[in-house]
């Protein structure tokens, strides 16, 4: 019989990881009995009844504890919402006008308030220029397109009444003047509504300031929030806190410059047969699906329908055909090839997950609420697989070597102190030595020498100039 004191290769620990399987651990579990209560050497089936209540009731009694403090933190970003928004608009602006903002400070020598300013400016100026290229196209396509669209819906009530369909329109047309005569009664409601849009115009007016401002200060002051962090958090967490935000902020950047890519590569394929079609506001429509793509999967299916609307109004039956088909054949290559390809690497989420999260959210928040569901989606996605490395880490299933640690590559932090900092952080919270692990890469180590050559700095030195 082995000595109880020995260790066993089989049991986590210092020396080795558990590689029985399930079958074996059921098996240990099963020969830890309780003292017998007679004489056939049979226990008490209320013991396990007991043991498996309690972990059911302990279980269920964190899931509870989850679901208050869910809804507690519910109250509170209802609260907080108004604030919170331009937070969040500023934080996905900045991840697209932050490179060219870096590009001015380094090649062109520019200070950070001018970076950040002319970087806004140059924004304004493209997003000013798409507005005043669509606004001569909807004015002089617009008043056409409305007697089309009037032209376009008899033909289809004619059709409709006509085989093989053969459909009585009557009721219809009676429910249609129903609600005619309530809006007609309903003016007086409806001129508060107006009041009520108006407010809610001046709410989105100031969220869009705010949010300019608060780009403009991440632009300027970005590369200083991290080090402020560490300084009120302390070193132990702050250096967790870095690489977490540093791992989130990659993803939310490559979030929208890929969303970005897919996108135009929509617009301008739709755009572009939608010319050729000869459907009305081919250039609109295709500013819209550009849009419309930062929503995944509800945004192009939204885009698409309204582009074969007014071309089945317009044009058409036929050429409302065509232009369905259009949009499935590129959506197809973008599914299958595009997304695949880059937004694998970006968030690296299912599409079940995408679909969930973009319905959540438009369900509880709207248009906006879409339009963040995949990008806080993916920051969750990102906290919990950081979480994930830290306990495999601590449970001795892998090494410091195995973690490829973000903050090296991050564009806000670029000092090999940085680097080694996190590094020993998490070093000292696994249970193995990584130099004892023979087949062990010490390849995050070396790239770390690579990217910051010139710099050798300790951790105690850094800490002084915190």
């Amino acid at each position: 019989m082995n000595n109880p004191l020995d260790p066993d290769p089989q049991v986590p620990g210092e020396s080795g990881i558990d590689t029985r399987d399930v079958s074996e651990i059921i098996g240990d579990v099963s020969d830890e009995k309780p003292e017998p209560n007679d004489a056939d050497d049979v226990t008490d089936r209320a013991v396990f009844i007991g043991r498996d209540g309690r972990w059911a009731a302990g279980w269920a009694l964190r899931f509870i504890i989850f679901v208050i403090a869910a809804y507690i933190a519910g109250k509170l970003l209802g609260a907080v919402w108004a604030g919170l928004l331009p937070i969040l608009l500023a934080i996905l602006v900045t991840t697209v006008l932050w490179p060219v903002s870096s590009f001015l400070r380094r090649k062109a020598s520019l200070p950070a308030a001018l970076a950040a300013l002319a970087t806004l400016v140059g924004f304004f100026a493209v997003f000013g220029g798409i507005i005043a290229a669509m606004t001569p196209i909807v004015r002089d396509q617009g008043a056409t397109l409305v007697d089309q669209a009037s032209e376009g819906v008899d033909r289809i009530t004619e059709w409709a009444q006509g085989p093989p369909l053969n459909l009585d329109l009557g009721e219809f047309q009676n429910a249609l003047n129903d609600v005619v005569g309530y809006v007609r009664e309903q003016s007086s409601n409806i001129a508060s509504g107006v009041f009520t849009g108006l407010s809610a115009a001046t709410s989105i007016v100031v969220t869009i300031v705010v949010m300019l401002v608060l780009t403009f200060f991440f632009l300027k002051d970005g590369e200083k929030f991290l080090p402020w962090l560490r300084k009120y958090t302390g070193a132990n967490a702050g250096w967790h806190l870095t690489e977490m935000l540093t791992r989130t902020w990659n993803t939310l950047a490559s979030f929208i410059r890929t969303q970005a890519l897919v996108s135009l590569v929509d617009a301008v394929f739709i755009g572009i047969g939608l010319v050729i079609l000869g459907v009305p506001l081919a250039f609109v429509l295709a500013v819209i699906t550009f849009f419309a793509g930062f929503i995944p999967i509800v945004g192009a299916f939204t885009a698409g329908a309204l582009a074969v609307i007014i071309a089945l109004v317009t044009n058409g039956v036929t050429n409302a055909l065509l232009v369905l088909a259009l949009i499935i054949l590129v959506q197809q290559i973008e599914g299958n090839i595009l997304q695949p390809v880059l937004q694998s690497k970006a968030m690296n989420l299912h599409p079940a997950i995408v679909l969930l999260s973009v319905t959540v959210g438009s369900t509880l928040f709207g248009i906006i609420g879409a339009f963040l569901a995949v990008p806080v989606a993916a920051t969750i996605a990102v906290w919990f697989r950081y979480h994930s490395e830290l306990v495999a880490l601590r449970a001795g299933e892998i090494t410091i070597d195995d973690i490829e640690i973000a903050t090296a590559k991050g564009s806000t932090i670029t000092s090999r102190e940085a680097f080694e900092n996190v590094r020993d952080k998490l070093t000292s919270m696994g249970r193995r030595n990584p130099s004892a692990r023979p087949s062990g890469s010490t390849a995050a180590s070396k790239a770390g020498s690579r990217i910051f050559p010139r710099l050798r700095r300790t951790e105690d030195e850094g800490t002084k100039e915190e």
